[in-house]
Order: C-alpha cells, then sequence, then structure tokens
C-alpha cells in the first residue's frame, strides 16, 4: 500500500462534466514526488505544443506530493500548473495555507482538469465524491463573498476553497489563485487560466486519515522539528516580522527596488518596515497546517481611507515593495489596502506594482498623459495612483487598465516610443523585489527560471556569502566556501545549480522555504529521514536532488517545445546599468560576464551551450530520454551514424 500519498489522480474534463480517476502507481510517485515534477510530467505528455493558453486546450494541474499534508511543520504547499497566459511558456505556481493538505484528506494527490465548462462552475470534492456545481450565482464577486457563498451552499464551514477573483474572471494575464483569502499562488497568471475555464473555485473536504509509513519515527521528527523552531533565530524572527524583515537590510544593502529598479536605496523604508508594521496595525500573526512558525501577517485598519480587514491577511516583503518602495510610496496603510484590493479582485501583487510602475515611469518620460489616466497623476510617490490601477487591472477598465492587465510586455509592445526600457520583465514576467546588481546568483536565477522572472525558483547569494553556520548547512552539497553575492564565474555557476535542485525538489515535495530553505530549521538531512519515515522508502539526498534536477530539466523542455531559447534567458537592460543611489550607487551587473555564467550554468546543467538543449545522455541520466522526440529539431547536426 502507498504511504503519505494516496495513489490516485482525479481527472475532470469541463467540457462533458465527466469525472475519472487514475492510479499512475509507485514509480510514477517516486520519480517525480508531487507538486511541479509530477504537474511538468503530465503538461509535457498531454498539452500540445503551440495551443492557446486562455483556450480550453489547456490543462490545468493542482497537485500536493507524496508528503503534503504530514502533521509537521512546512510540508503544506501545493502546486498549479498549466501554460502560462502572462509568458506563453511553462507556468506554475505554490502556495501555502490547508488547500494542499485538504486535498490529500479528501484521497487525491493531484487533480488534473481539461477543457471549459458551458457556465460558470466550481469543483467540490469531498471525502472522494466529486461534482461539478454551478458557480453562476457566485461569477462576478470577489473572492471573500464568494468563498461565504460555496461554504454556506455546501453547509461545510471547513472546506477549503481555491478560487478567483473578478481579475482571474476578467482574464488578467497574472490573475492569481487563492485559498483562505491570504495564501496565494501568485505568480505566471494560473488565475487567468481557471477564469478562462469558466472555473470559479476549487473547494475541497476530506477526513481520511494520512497513512505515515514509520509513525513513531515521524513523531519524533515532528517534535524535534517544532522544539527547534522554537528557538531557532531565523524562524523565531520569521514569527516576529514575517518577511516584512526584509525591507530595512535591503535597503541599507542598496539593492530594495526603488523607483522602477532604477535605485536600491528608498528614504520612506522605514516607514513601511515590518518593525513599523508590528507596532502599528499589526493585529497578530497565522500560519499553515500544522505549522509552529506562524510567518504569515494579519493587518487591520478599522477607519479611514484606507480601511482594511484582517480577513485578507496582510503585506509580505514582495508587496512592501513592489506597491511600496518600488513605486516611492512610504504610506503604509495605503499598501495594506492596496494587498487587500489585490487579494479580493486575485492579482498578483508584484506583477501589478511593476506595471503600475511602468505606468509611472512612461507617464514621467511623456509617454503617457492625464488624458491616459483620466486626470490621476501617475506620479511615483502617489498611493492614489497605485490604488487606482490596481481597480482599473482587475476589471480591465478600458485605457490604461487594459493596457497593464496583460503584463508590462504586452504594453510596451503596444506603446513603443522606447517605453520597452522601463518594462521589467523577464519572458514576460515581472521581476520579483530583489536586485540582482546585488546577489548576482539571483540574477542568474530570474533568467534561466522557466516561468520568468521569480524570487522563489533558487536561492539567494546573501546567506552564503559568508563562512557561519548557514553555510555548514549546504556543506551536505559539497558547497563548503562562501561565494561573494557580487561575485560572477565557475564558483558561482556550481553553487547556483546545486541549489537550486533543492529549491525544485521543495516545489515537488511541497516544502516550505521558511521552514527549510536550507538556512532555517529544516536541515537537509532531516528532510531525507522525513521522506523515508513518512513513505517508507530507503532514499538519499542524491535521489532527492536528481528529483528536483528532473523537474528543472523539464521546465526547460517545456520551453524548448514553446519556441523559447538561450535569448530568452537574459535580463532587463536597466539591471546593466548602475544603480542611481545607495551603497551599491555606480553598480550594474557586466553583460560579457554574466553571459558566460550562463554558458558555464548550461554546460553544468549538461545542456548545449548554444541554446540551453538538454543533450541526449543527460535524458537518459535523469531517466526522461522519453522526452528526446521533442527536442530532435533542437539539435541540428545531431545524427552521427
Amino acid at each position: 500500500m502507498p504511504y503519505g500519498y494516496n495513489g490516485k489522480i482525479l481527472r475532470v474534463d469541463l467540457t462533458s462534466g465527466t469525472v475519472t480517476v487514475e492510479e499512475p502507481g509507485e514509480i510514477v510517485y517516486r520519480t517525480y514526488l508531487g507538486g511541479g515534477g509530477l504537474a511538468s510530467y503530465y503538461l509535457l505528455r498531454e498539452l500540445k505544443p503551440g495551443i492557446d493558453p486562455l483556450s480550453a486546450d489547456n490543462i490545468l494541474v493542482f497537485a500536493s506530493s507524496v508528503i503534503s499534508g504530514a502533521p509537521i511543520a512546512g510540508m503544506v504547499r501545493y502546486t498549479v500548473a498549466a501554460k502560462s497566459p502572462l509568458t506563453g511558456a511553462y507556468g506554475e505556481a505554490e502556495a501555502g495555507g490547508f488547500w494542499g493538505p485538504e486535498l490529500k484528506f479528501s484521497g487525491f494527490d493531484a487533480v488534473i482538469i481539461n477543457g471549459k465548462a458551458e457556465k460558470p462552475s466550481y469543483l467540490w470534492i469531498n471525502d472522494g465524491k466529486v461534482e461539478i456545481r454551478s458557480a453562476e450565482k457566485i461569477w462576478g464577486l470577489e473572492t471573500g463573498p464568494a468563498q461565504q457563498m460555496i461554504r454556506d451552499e455546501l453547509n461545510e464551514k471547513r472546506a477549503r476553497v481555491a478560487l478567483i477573483g473578478p481579475a482571474g474572471e476578467n482574464l488578467v494575464r497574472y490573475a492569481c489563485v487563492v485559498n483562505e483569502l491570504k495564501h496565494i499562488n501568485g505568480r505566471t497568471g494560473m488565475g487567468a487560466v481557471m477564469g478562462s475555464k469558466n472555473l470559479k473555485a476549487v473547494a475541497v473536504r476530506g477526513t481520511k486519515k494520512m497513512d505515515i509509513h514509520d509513525p513513531e519515527k515521524f513523531r519524533e521528527l515532528s517534535r524535534n522539528l517544532t522544539e527547534l523552531i522554537g528557538r531557532h533565530g531565523p524562524n523565531k524572527m520569521y514569527r516576529k516580522l514575517g518577511t516584512s524583515q526584509f525591507i530595512m537590510p535591503l535597503n541599507t544593502q542598496g539593492i530594495l527596488p526603488t523607483r522602477n529598479f532604477r535605485t536600491g536605496f528608498f528614504e520612506g523604508a522605514e516607514k513601511i518596515s515590518g518593525e513599523r508594521m508590528a507596532e502599528t496595525i499589526l493585529k497578530g500573526e497565522e500560519g499553515c497546517y500544522a505549522c509552529s512558525v506562524r510567518c504569515k501577517r494579519v493587518v487591520e485598519i478599522p477607519s479611514g481611507p484606507y480601511a482594511t480587514s484582517g480577513h485578507y491577511g496582510g503585506p509580505e516583503y514582495e508587496t512592501l515593495s513592489s506597491l511600496g518602495s518600488l513605486l516611492c510610496i512610504d504610506d503604509l496603510a495605503a499598501i495594506s489596502k492596496g494587498h487587500e484590493l489585490c487579494n479580493r479582485y486575485t492579482l498578483d501583487t508584484i506583477s501589478t506594482g511593476v506595471a503600475i510602475g511602468f505606468a509611472m515611469e512612461c507617464c514621467e518620460k511623456g509617454i503617457l498623459t492625464e488624458a491616459d489616466t483620466e486626470g490621476v497623476e501617475f506620479k511615483f510617490g502617489n498611493p492614489e495612483a497605485m490604488l487606482k490601477g490596481i481597480e482599473w487591472i482587475a476589471f480591465r477598465k478600458q485605457g490604461l487598465g487594459n493596457l497593464l492587465a496583460d503584463g508590462v510586455k504586452a504594453a510596451a509592445a503596444k506603446l513603443g516610443q522606447g517605453s520597452e526600457k522601463f518594462a521589467l520583465h523577464i519572458k514576460g514576467q515581472e521581476l520579483p523585489m530583489h536586485d540582482p546588481r546585488g546577489k548576482t546568483g539571483q540574477g542568474l536565477s530570474f533568467a534561466v527560471s522557466p516561468t520568468g522572472a521569480d524570487h522563489l525558483r533558487a536561492p539567494h547569494d546573501t546567506p552564503f556569502q559568508v563562512p557561519g553556520p548557514n553555510l555548514g548547512r549546504i556543506a551536505p552539497l559539497g558547497i563548503l566556501e562562501p561565494v561573494d553575492g557580487r561575485e560572477m564565474g565557475a564558483r558561482k555557476a556550481r553553487n547556483f545549480t546545486y541549489l537550486h535542485f533543492i529549491w525544485s525538489l521543495y516545489e515537488s515535495l511541497g516544502v516550505c522555504n521558511f521552514v527549510a530553505g536550507p538556512v532555517l530549521a529544516l536541515t537537509l538531512p532531516k528532510l531525507v529521514e522525513v521522506v523515508q519515515a513518512v513513505t517508507g522508502w530507503e532514499t538519499s539526498l542524491w535521489e532527492l536532488m536528481k528529483v528536483g534536477e528532473r523537474a528543472v530539466t523539464m521546465a526547460r523542455v517545456f520551453n524548448l517545445r514553446e519556441g523559447f531559447g538561450r535569448r530568452d534567458d537574459t535580463l532587463p537592460d536597466r539591471l546593466f546599468e548602475p544603480l542611481e543611489s545607495g551603497a551599491l550607487q555606480g553598480i550594474g551587473i557586466d553583460r560579457r560576464e554574466f553571459e558566460d555564467l550562463l554558458t558555464l550554468y548550461y554546460e553544468a546543467m549538461g545542456w548545449d551551450p548554444r541554446d540551453g538543449v538538454p543533450t541526449r545522455g543527460k535524458l537518459a541520466e535523469l531517466n526522461l530520454f522519453w522526452l528526446d522526440g521533442f527536442l530532435k529539431n533542437h539539435r541540428p547536426g545531431q545524427d552521427l551514424f
């Protein structure tokens, strides 16, 4: 019997209204584990290249993992994946909360959704039973009222609901998916894919207990991890300040994105910091299923123009920067209101902030005028412009809102006039709030990420640039020497390659970076023990790293099929330019050194350096030779016999 996982994949065809169950077998689960790895497997096998991401032909995958839902901190994350409507490339986003474990308790490990419902619908999964129900009464509602109506209709207060708001319904290309109103599958536009399928929500409820192979060992691991989290300094800081703790350190380092990435220093940083939040509007901390870290912020502003409800959580670092420093807005209440609106409408706060920053710089340069903004001053520092921009984007208001709703790459292509320089994206996805001019491995991560720029696809350089306990935690990978954050070359390529296998592994296992990281409480050797105790597999760090590498390679093949290559693995011109102020004033990324770093990475991965095509030997080594047929046209002159 399977331990940890159910051995069942739910398939739903919205066009025909049919529901079936697939049982893939242990080899599939052990090869891909779940999450991003399992999603990539199904998308590559079943999705035809070249399809329109917003058509019924796209396939939407919700996937947990073989350990998701185990009652231990950090084993909660799940993946939503499809072809991205924002980039046209591989699309994937993870979220925590309670939805992923609840899916496991309902009897399924993943849900694969095909087709398009004739009318607005939602999916109800309840202890192995599945219904496609009408969502006509809740279509058009914001997430809070929609979630409540679904629970009332089902008469199930504990139903966990992953759903979209107006932005997803209006096919904003960076619309996201939210569960519990505050846990976000944020990037790559998975909410727009749901909207294109007339799918408002997937509600789940389950009472099935998770079968664990070695309950006694697992209880010991869980108890030890809880104790370690309680005394581990970095984890204690996550509870105290959440990710908002990073505002001030990054500002001091000169890499807090400000004024649309022109500078890395924001004079108003202290006003939007985690410390200021804790002193003023913070009302509590929340966490995910079985987690003692409790890193989620809950803010509340009872009255005034920026009144907000605690139901939607509170802004994390990325939002504090994307709706704050990036736009030169130092009003914490306004940023919190912007965060709430994005969660109500299901907008990715990163892409939304970058889109508004693009518009502000276009106004600054005269490419857009007040006639385009209906008299609203779209200038840096204006919170009213930020809030108006969110509303206009979510509802695709004719004009600027509709323009920005397709992302900055498409917006710049329509506007022209040199606006491309202000469109901060990679492969069409807007930059996260981390400046690679101070951590070059993060720049490489942005460039090669199959989803476009993403801050959670690989590690950040700064924890590993000095000797100390953080470096010791990655010693099991054979990484023994610190490497400076701004260093380029062979040492950076090696460290990055190994570490991004680990981050990819986390995405396939559904492990939270704020518990593992691997600089946080759950060490790499202990993670192996957790997988062994839950599944009963005699596994190793080697085997698990190969799962991470396998997932990276599958996503690469997906993008090669869609026409992406080395020319797309680059950075916006602005990041090669010097920062205007701050601790790194005058510093930019050297193009030639960056291109050499990219080549080193390709070669370390076993990919052809010309276009990043995995070699036949690498596919064979990863048990992915079934993908070789997709790459024949990418290997000119490969036939040697």
